[in-house]
């Protein structure tokens, strides 16, 4: 199933956060993306009834398979296509900026084929 690119940034903003060991709340998320709360408290309840996120009675959200599965996707593109551009000599705010464009914008097939050819040229520099 498809999701809209916000719920897609919204998700891995809750993966990103919840590595930090800390517990994750709405008002986490909204200072993160620097959206309103209100803003967020629609995302997460619309997350919520799609089954990608959980949220406890003390408003700690958790990812659920789904959600860490759409996450992870979206953070190991944003992390690629960051890289690449930082080599390709693009300032660190502008390769992020741009990664997290591309990162929701390219399809699977070609994610994989540039992913392919990423680690074919990282192996052949290391042999030089």
């Amino acid at each position: 199933m498809k999701i809209h690119e916000s719920a897609e940034n919204y998700l891995e903003t809750i993966l990103i956060l919840s590595r930090t060991g800390k517990t994750v709340r709405s008002v986490d998320i909204a200072g993160e993306l620097d959206y309103s709360k209100p803003s967020v408290s629609i995302a997460m309840k619309n997350l919520r009834e799609s089954g990608h996120i959980t949220v406890d009675g003390d408003g700690h959200i958790t990812l659920t398979d789904s959600g860490r599965e759409i996450a992870q996707k979206m953070y190991d593109r944003h992390i690629l296509f960051s890289d690449w551009l930082m080599r390709l000599g693009v300032d660190e705010e502008t390769a992020k900026r741009d990664a997290c464009k591309m990162e929701h914008s390219i399809s699977e097939q070609s994610f994989l084929a540039f992913q392919r050819h990423m680690e074919d040229w990282e192996r052949l520099s290391k042999d030089v």
